[in-house]
């Protein structure tokens, strides 16, 4: 006890310090060595630079945001939020790189360049779009300068002059790219030589006679492999076995939980019960708040609009109609008509947009709106008010809003905007604030309706869900290694299902919903281990188990062994053909000799260029047709195997190509075509030269 009291300190510390230790240690091995490996705030590397995961998500946050803009989307599947990850991961890399590589080339993008890019005579495209006149697509000089003199009175850390900072470091970038670009370009050079070979190429024609042993005369099943095979077939094609990343294959059991008909029984009771209330529901925006699933707002919609189903019963019903309830598109569907007319199919309009928290509250921000639109009436410019008063986008264009159809704007501007008449001007308030619209045309007339939806979708109950998952749940428990996966799947009679070379980003396998949570365990794994987790994924339930683990690097024979079969087959097909095809040769004088001792046609073939190297009848023969142009008329090939059999040739004759008149325009041709493929090619050459990790799967 005394030995414990005097050293009781120096004991607490010790285990405190061995149990954050065996904490640190706990978590790498649950990372699958992450926390020896990489840093849990970087999302990637390359060449030594670190991508931080913060700096990722906000650049991921912002193309997220952009792509919905574009697409006039609310919300991503699963499939477009991958996309858009990867095209960021990407973006990623290529300003790492080339920010590297154009330092390495001393190209930079001078101040007084920079400044004539937005004020000289030359300004960036991107200067023109967002100040330019939208009647003459000419430079507004005057709103660029007064844009720049309300600049310089913000101050540094204003969100306005940090957006003017970004907007300038585009701009830097694009010319910086420009330059890189034409650098490239200006390397270029075709000789006098190559334009010639190129044009025989494209012009010189070939006749031969051939004669062939297709692979397909020998059935698969017949060819009997050796591991000497395999090997020799993996030593001559070593170079097509390289893997350029890290990825895995796993086998998974899946349970559904799809519903039941005890389900659908009771969704459709559901429905029914609904379908009374809506007919007899005397607020139908109100009811379709409270009881649809996808909150369409009760607007105008056109025909086509609606799904399929849906539509050519809304166009054939009349006013006061009441639809449904429908089964499409996997939810009950039911529609009251609230109203049926002629309208125009879109409108081209203006806005000036108050905040009405900058006008001190939404009242005095109508009253502003109704001061502006008297200016208006009055004769005052509607352009010149939206540039001054304006706090959205549209101001830097008048106000415009462009031309646009039902379905883009938000309920209430789009019925203020579509129910008006032309040269309107109207006030309205709407979620974004308060609105000064003047419409400023209305295009085209055709039947529109409008419509309240309510939708039920067909779910799967609770107990249907328990079921399933209690079912993997017990396949997990009695799945505790690889063996006993394989054992206990086929004594309960369910199918494994294979997932090949999955990469570490993939977002879609098989029809698995959101497989995400299964990728990231497959790559903490180790081959063989089985997932420690029941997956669930919609209505499905999966367990896992990691069947091999592909390095980056040259893969081994074992690994490609399966993949690699059909090749193998064929190339002992193709020893034993041209084992034949030189016996026939033996003592042959023509093809015709050739073709008896084989028993096979000769096929004659006219007019074949090197360019296109297609045997007609056949398929693309690289090989056959490149030794063919090389071959001397008249004199019998050696056996060439190819891509559809083993092939014996004989030339007929070459038709020289026209003299090449104007050897400058070939070299412009040629020319062309290579400055298309290289700023890509060169941008894949710093990127095959770069060590770049990907850390993506511990975030995505």
């Amino acid at each position: 006890m005394s030995f414990l009291r005097n050293r009781a300190g120096i004991i607490i510390v010790g285990a405190i310090g061995f149990a954050i230790v065996a904490f640190l240690i706990s978590d790498a091995v649950q990372m699958g060595g992450s926390f020896i490996n990489g840093s849990q705030t970087e999302v990637g590397e390359v060449d030594g630079e670190a991508i931080s995961i913060l700096d990722f998500n906000a650049k991921v946050e912002q193309n997220t945001n952009n792509f919905k803009q574009q697409m006039g989307q609310s919300s991503l599947d699963p499939q477009m939020t991958s996309y858009i990850i990867e095209n960021t991961w990407n973006q990623s890399i290529s300003q790492i790189l080339m920010k590297k590589e154009m330092a390495r080339l001393g190209l930079q993008v001078s101040r007084n360049e920079l400044n004539d890019l937005v004020s000289g005579k030359n300004p960036d495209p991107q200067i023109i779009q967002n100040f330019g006149d939208p009647k003459t697509g000419q430079l507004n000089r005057l709103q660029l300068n007064s844009f720049l003199d309300n600049i310089k009175a913000q101050p540094a850390n204003s969100p306005v002059s940090q957006q003017w900072t970004n907007f300038l470091l585009n701009i830097r970038e694009s010319k910086l790219a420009a330059k890189y670009s034409n650098l490239i370009k200006n390397s270029i050079y075709v000789t006098s030589l190559e334009a010639r070979e190129d044009y025989d190429q494209r012009n010189k024609l070939a006749s031969f006679s051939f004669v062939n042993l297709d692979y397909n005369s020998i059935p698969d099943n017949q060819v009997k492999l050796t591991d000497e095979d395999y090997q020799t077939y993996y030593n001559d094609n070593k170079f097509r076995f390289k893997n350029p990343s890290e990825n895995r294959s796993f086998e998974y059991i899946v349970f559904d939980a799809n519903p039941s008909k005890a389900d659908s029984a009771e969704v459709l009771a559901l429905v029914q019960k609904t379908a009374a209330e809506f007919r007899a529901a005397a607020n139908d925006s109100l009811f379709v708040s409270i009881n649809a699933e996808t909150k369409m707002p009760v607007t105008y919609v056109r025909k086509g609009q609606l799904e399929a189903a849906l539509d050519s019963a809304v166009f054939n019903a009349s006013k006061g109609a009441f639809i449904g309830p429908i089964f499409t598109g996997g939810a009950y569907k039911m529609v009251k008509v609230l109203d049926m007319k002629v309208g125009p199919d879109s409108v081209k309009a203006s806005h000036i947009l108050l905040n009405p928290a900058a006008e001190g509250g939404i009242d005095k921000a109508k009253a502003k709106a109704d001061s502006i639109r008297g200016l208006i009436a009055g004769g005052a410019s509607f352009a010149e008010l939206a540039a001054k008063f304006g706090t959205d986008a549209s101001k830097d264009s008048g106000g415009d809003l462009g031309t646009f159809g039902r379905g883009a704007m938000v309920p209430v501007f789009e019925d203020a905007v579509f129910n008006g008449t032309t040269g309107e001007l109207k006030v309205i308030t709407t979620q974004f604030g308060v609105h000064v619209i003047k419409i400023n045309a209305q295009i085209g007339s055709s039947r529109v309706a409008k419509v309240a939806v309510v939708d039920k979708s067909m779910s799967t109950s609770n107990k249907t869900q328990q079921l399933a998952y209690s079912k993997a749940n017990a396949f997990l428990s009695a799945a505790k290694d690889a063996k006993s996966f394989d054992e206990e799947a086929k004594k309960s009679g369910y199918t494994k299902v294979s997932a090949d070379n999955v990469v570490p980003t993939q977002s879609a396998i098989n029809d698995l919903d959101s497989p995400r949570e299964m990728v990231r365990w497959a790559f903490a794994a180790d081959k063989g281990d089985v997932s420690n987790q029941v997956f669930e994924m919609g209505n499905k339930f999966a367990v896992a188990k990691l069947t091999e683990v592909y390095q980056k690097g040259t893969l081994s024979l074992d690994q490609v062994k399966k993949q690699i079969e059909p090749m193998v087959i064929k190339s002992v097909k193709a020893r034993t053909f041209t084992e034949k095809m030189e016996k026939a040769l033996a003592g042959s004088n023509s093809i015709e000799q050739v073709a008896q001792k084989v028993a096979r046609p000769v096929t004659p073939v006219q007019n074949i260029v090197f360019a296109n190297p297609v045997i007609p009848g056949l398929s693309q023969e690289n090989k056959v047709v490149g030794t063919l142009f090389g071959s001397q008329p008249g004199k019998l090939s050696k056996p060439v195997e190819g891509e559809n059999g083993v092939f014996v040739f004989v030339v007929n004759g070459f038709s020289k190509a026209e003299p090449l008149n104007n050897a400058f325009k070939q070299k412009v041709q040629v020319a062309q075509g290579i400055l298309q493929r290289a700023p890509g090619e060169a941008f894949k050459v710093l990127r095959d030269q770069s060590d770049i990790k990907d850390n993506r799967v511990k975030f995505f």
